[in-house]
This record gives structure tokens, C-alpha cells and sequence, in this order.
């Protein structure tokens, strides 16, 4: 796949292809586009040798049959004329039809066989590929297009190109091939009848060329509207409860129905242009026949043709005219895959995350985003491995005793240092203007302030989420972007504000802290997080399957779980974003006393807003327009009266 990779960086010569296009405007580079798709194939030659070869062979011998019918024709006709008609001659044919027909199925079988072969790999590597772009594009892709657009590109323009491989592929070598066998046999039969046959090729082709050239925008905006109704369709019934809480199903509809018509008119227009090829070509073909008749006609009765020629010849013109129409419809089933290609190739081509150092990542295959030359944390392997021993010992040790006691402490560095960090989402616009910071290992930092401050972006800037725009933040003295995301990402544990759970087990959304992780870890990591006893009340306990929309359980549940996917995660590093947000005050203590075992000789970074729970932090930074205002323990920060006494004040004041 080599070759296609380099393409993919070098596009072909005919004019490169369009990474971005207007509404409703055409692509400014179909043949670019369709030759890069048709790129995918070159891993698979011989099988389209193959295929190729199944083709001619179906074909010839399809093409072989209405000469040989026609003499069979001609037999009949002398038996009439009085000469009497020769069975033995006739059966023979007859059985040489029926040899023919069967080889010609049987090649065509084969043919359809590689072939459908060969376009499920193509798009199984596009869809893979597809799959592995996502994992490596950076957030700021997601702030700018919809999840439904992403969904479509995966399902309905793959699918769209897997039509095409799957059929359109053999119709053109086929039609292609009959075309110039049709000719020869012809060609044999008259040269003047062949002449008059010929004169609809070129109305046909400004026929279709006229039609593609009409329908290719509208098929662009087809597969553009397609997905601006998935993703509505996506984000209006994932977020129900709050569009009728607000009463605003009238509006969504309002939406719904202008995507929708947008949807409507392109889509009728292509179809509709699409569907006039046919009857236009057939039109077109119809005065071929009536030419033949006339000549033929004429040819016969001076003695130059048969009668079975004639009657080869007006099946060579109907089976010409089939080949012509399939190329039109082909012609227009491309238009509408290089507007599903071009959009997977605009994704493909989507900036990625910036590597180490800016080091290459080969994208085939991906198992893991990580730069060749990234550095590693701390640490090497023998003591990871006697770590993590040590830890699975622990849970053995403690479900043996029925104890809720858990060793999940980690004994590796966690010093992270924020220096002059500047990070904006939009450039010209920083939100962290000037961060600097350090915060020793085992150390529990909160970070507070107003909403806007700029508290989650610290966060998401220490996972390389974002790229800076200045300074560095260091990780045990390590510049992040000096290491691999992976490995980076490997040292956090999380706990977010917005859960997220997937359609699986309990225990497996809990196992996904850690997918080595045993049963047994998993129920006490259940357990450390207060959140065993609720598990097996359930119905299924640990393998009760949570639903698409994690609807089957509380939110505060939902929440617990996380924390425990968190606890079994046993990071060195955590990042605790509003965790308690969505449990009762009762649940809330219980989560903390946890929540404070947890923590233990860990770095952690607790973003709340409700601070009354940050009290105990070993140090408070309170950020406002994403500069550090103030900074010290719970009560420095009251003692000065200032920035942090206000917000704190303003939460207890009636």
C-alpha cells in the first residue's frame, strides 16, 4: 500500500484534488479523485488480471451465441424454402448455444466472484484507515464538524464507493470489451450496416455528456445535505430530554426541515438527471434499428446478407446499444462516488496530531499514536512489571479477606510544570495568556475560578489535546512534546464532569481503566470506589448491560463508575474535573473519603466549582481569564480577602 500512500502525499498531475469545496460546486478535480480511489486497486492486479480475463471469456463467448443463432436461423429458413431442414445440423447448434451460454455464466460467476473479493478488502483498508484517522486527528477537527457528518463519511460515502467497486468496476471492463467484440462481429456481417449502426455513438455520448455535466453538483450536495440531516438527526434524539424541557421541538423541526429540503431538491434533481440517461440512449439506440431494417432489407433481397445475418445483426445492435447504456450509467454513478471519495479524501487529509518533534507516524498499521523518537516517561520496564505485580497481589490478597482495603498507589514520580504556557482556540484569541506553575509529585492542586477561566483548557493542553502557543509544560522534566501521546496519556487517570459509558457490561466499562485488569480488580477497584454494594443489587450485578444511552442508571451511578474506572486506571497523575458533580451530598462524603485514598502519593488536579470540596488541597490556583490571580492553601486564601474569598463567600451567602 506503499503506492498509495504516496499519492495520497503527491497527488496526480491532472490538476491535485480539492481538500475543500463550496456548496453546490463541483469538484475541481474528478479525475484526480477517481484515480486515487482506483489507486486502492493496484495491491490486487493479478486478481484484475484475473477479473479481466473472466470478462473477456464471458464475453466472447456471449458475444459468439446470436451468430451461431443465426445460423440455426438460416437452416430453418432453407427447410422452409423447400430444401428440407436438417435436425441433425440444428441439434448440434442448439447444443453448442446451450455450451455457450453455460461457459459464458460460469466465467461471468467467477468474475463477480474476485471481484466482489477484492472491493470488500478496498473498503474494509478505506473504513480502517478512516478509523485510524479519527484516533489521530486532534480535537479541534470535532469543534468544527458534526458527529453526523463524520458518521455519514463512514456509512453512506463508504458505501457509496463500495457499490461502485462492487459492480460498476466489472460493467466497465465488460462493456468495454462486448463494445469492441460487438464491433468486430458486425464488421464481419456488413461494413455498411455496421456504418449507418454507428452513427448513434456520438449523440449518445453528448447525451450523457451533457447529463453528467448537469448533475454532478447536485450529487455533491446530496452526499453534503445527507449528513447535515444525520448529524441534526444525532444531536436533536441524543439530547431529547433537553430539547422538550426547553420546548424547543418546534425549532429542531424548523432545522430538521430546512436540511431536509435542501436534502430533497438535490437529490430528486440528481436522481432525475441520473434516471434521463437511460430512455435518452434508448431513444438514441431505437434509430439504429430502424437503419438496420432499411438496409438490411435492402442487402437481402440483392443477396449480400442472410436472413439469419440479419437477424445476428439486430441482436449484435440491441446487445451494442446495452453496453452504451451501462457506460452512461456508470458515467453517473461516478459523479456520485467522487463526491462520497472526495469527501473520505478531505477527511484523510485532515492535519493530524503534530507529532514528537514533528517525527513522521506511519499510519498502516496504527496501534497506538507513537512518535519513533518520543522519549518515555520515568521508569523502566522491570519495575512497571513489579508494580503491577505488586498491585494484582494486592487485590488477591484483599477479595481473600473480604476486605475494601486496596493498595492502589503507584510508586513513580508525578512533578508536572506549567512554563509561560500561551494556548488560544481561535489564533489572535488566547484564553491562557501567561501560565506558569509547578506542582511537585504527590501533591493535590485545585484549580478554580469563574466559568471561561480556562480551568478545563489547562487539562486538555497537560494531554496534548492542543497544541501551545508558547512555553512548555514538563512531566517529571520531560517536555510533553517530546513524548508519544500514548505513553503520555498512559501516566493520567480521569474523571470527568460529562460520564461517558459504552454499550457494554458494568464490569467491562470499569475494566476499561485498565484492559489487563481481572475480575477481581475490577470489584475492588468497585469497591474502593463505594460503588460495589449499588453493582450488585442490579440486575446481572457486574454483567447487567449498560444500554446506548446509559439510561438503565442513575447519573450519580454513572459517575461512580467512572471514579472506579479511574481507581483501577492506578495512574500516577489525576485529573479530577468536577467528579462529584452529579452524586447527592450523602454519596459526595463517601466519594471523598475515597476519592482522598486514592489521591494518595499521587499529582493530582482537581478542577471544581463547588469549593467547598477543594479544602484539604495542598494548594490552590485560582485562575481568572486564564491567568493565575491567586494562589496558596484554603485558608492563605481567605485570610487575604481577596478574588478566591469572593467566589468562595458567594456560595454560602443566602
Amino acid at each position: 500500500m506503499a503506492d498509495i500512500k504516496e499519492e495520497r502525499k503527491h497527488p496526480p498531475q491532472q490538476g491535485g484534488r480539492a481538500a475543500r469545496m463550496m456548496p453546490g460546486e463541483k469538484a475541481r478535480d474528478f479525475k484526480g479523485t477517481i484515480l486515487t480511489l482506483f489507486g486502492y486497486l493496484r495491491p490486487y492486479k493479478w486478481q484484475l488480471v484475473l477479473v479481466g480475463l473472466m470478462s473477456l471469456l464471458s464475453t466472447v463467448f456471449a458475444i459468439v451465441s446470436p451468430t451461431v443463432l443465426g445460423m440455426a436461423t438460416d437452416i430453418v429458413v432453407k427447410g422452409v424454402m423447400g430444401t428440407g431442414v436438417d435436425y441433425h445440423a440444428l441439434l448440434m447448434i442448439i447444443l453448442i448455444l446451450l455450451g455457450l451460454y453455460l461457459l459464458s455464466w460460469l466465467f461471468g460467476a467467477v468474475q463477480a466472484w474476485v471481484m466482489a473479493v477484492v472491493s470488500q478488502k478496498i473498503i474494509y483498508t478505506l473504513r480502517e484507515r478512516m478509523s485510524e484517522k479519527l484516533d489521530r486527528l486532534p480535537l479541534k477537527y470535532f469543534d468544527r464538524v458534526s458527529y453526523g457528518d463524520v458518521q455519514s463519511r463512514m456509512v453512506n460515502d463508504i458505501e457509496t464507493i463500495n457499490q461502485t467497486l462492487t459492480a460498476s468496476i466489472t460493467q466497465m471492463i465488460t462493456a468495454i470489451i462486448t463494445l469492441v467484440g460487438i464491433l468486430i462481429m458486425m464488421l464481419r456481417i456488413s461494413l455498411i450496416m455496421t456504418l449507418a449502426a454507428m452513427v448513434v455513438i456520438p449523440a449518445s455520448m453528448l447525451v450523457i455528456r451533457l447529463v453528467v455535466s448537469k448533475s454532478q453538483g447536485h450529487f455533491k450536495n446530496q452526499q453534503k445535505y445527507l449528513g447535515k440531516v444525520n448529524g441534526h438527526v444525532e444531536e436533536m434524539f441524543s439530547g431529547h430530554d433537553i430539547v422538550k424541557a426547553f420546548n424547543r421541538e418546534e425549532i429542531s423541526e424548523e432545522q430538521f426541515n430546512e436540511y431536509n429540503d435542501k436534502l430533497y431538491e438535490s437529490a430528486w434533481k440528481s436522481q432525475f438527471l441520473s434516471g434521463l440517461m437511460m430512455p435518452l440512449t434508448m431513444v438514441i439506440g431505437n434509430l439504429a434499428y430502424v437503419m438496420v431494417c432499411f438496409l438490411g432489407g435492402y442487402l437481402a433481397l440483392n443477396g449480400k446478407v442472410s436472413i439469419g445475418q440479419i437477424q445476428a445483426f439486430i441482436q449484435y445492435v440491441r446487445s451494442f446499444n446495452q453496453p452504451v447504456q451501462q457506460v452512461a450509467n456508470i458515467a453517473n454513478q461516478l459523479q456520485s462516488t467522487a463526491a462520497a471519495a472526495e469527501r473520505i479524501f478531505e477527511l484523510l487529509d485532515e492535519e493530524e496530531e503534530e507529532a514528537a518533534y514533528g517525527t513522521d507516524i506511519d499510519p498502516t498499521p496504527i496501534t497506538a499514536h507513537v512518535a519513533k523518537d518520543a522519549k518515555p516517561l520515568r521508569g523502566d520496564e522491570s519495575l512497571w512489571a513489579a508494580a503491577l505485580s505488586y498491585v494484582k497481589n494486592a487485590v488477591k490478597e484483599a477479595v481473600r479477606k473480604d476486605s475494601l482495603k486496596y493498595d492502589f498507589t503507584k510508586d513513580v514520580d508525578g512533578d508536572v510544570a506549567f512554563e509561560h504556557v500561551k494556548f488560544g482556540y481561535v489564533p489572535g484569541e488566547p484564553i491562557v495568556k501567561d501560565f506558569s506553575f509547578e506542582a511537585k509529585a504527590g501533591q493535590r492542586i485545585a484549580i478554580v475560578g469563574p466559568t471561561g477561566a480556562g480551568k478545563t483548557t489547562l487539562v486538555k493542553l497537560l494531554l496534548r489535546y492542543y497544541e501551545l502557543d508558547g512555553g512548555r509544560i514538563l512531566v517529571d522534566g520531560v517536555d510533553i512534546k517530546g513524548m508519544n501521546r500514548h505513553e503520555l496519556r498512559s501516566k493520567f487517570g480521569m474523571v470527568l464532569q460529562e460520564t461517558w459509558l459504552s454499550s457494554s457490561t458494568i464490569r467491562e466499562n470499569i475494566r476499561y481503566g485498565r484492559t489487563d485488569a481481572t475480575d477481581e480488580e475490577v470489584e475492588a477497584a468497585a469497591k474502593a470506589a463505594q460503588v460495589d454494594h449499588f453493582i450488585k443489587t442490579l440486575p446481572g450485578g457486574y454483567d447487567l448491560e449498560i444500554n446506548e444511552e446509559a439510561t438503565n442508571i442513575s447519573a450519580g451511578q454513572k459517575q461512580l463508575l467512572t471514579i472506579a474506572r479511574a481507581i483501577l486506571a492506578n495512574a500516577p497523575i489525576l485529573i479530577l474535573d468536577e467528579a462529584t458533580s452529579s452524586v447527592d451530598t450523602r454519596t459526595e462524603r463517601i466519594i471523598q473519603k475515597a476519592m482522598a485514598n486514592l489521591m494518595e502519593n499521587r499529582t493530582s488536579f482537581i478542577i471544581a466549582h463547588r469549593l467547598s470540596t477543594i479544602r484539604d488541597a495542598d494548594h490552590i490556583l485560582v485562575l481568572d481569564h486564564g491567568d493565575i490571580v491567586e494562589q496558596g492553601s484554603h485558608e492563605e486564601l481567605l485570610a487575604r480577602d481577596g478574588f478566591y474569598a469572593k467566589l468562595y463567600n458567594s456560595q454560602f451567602a443566602n
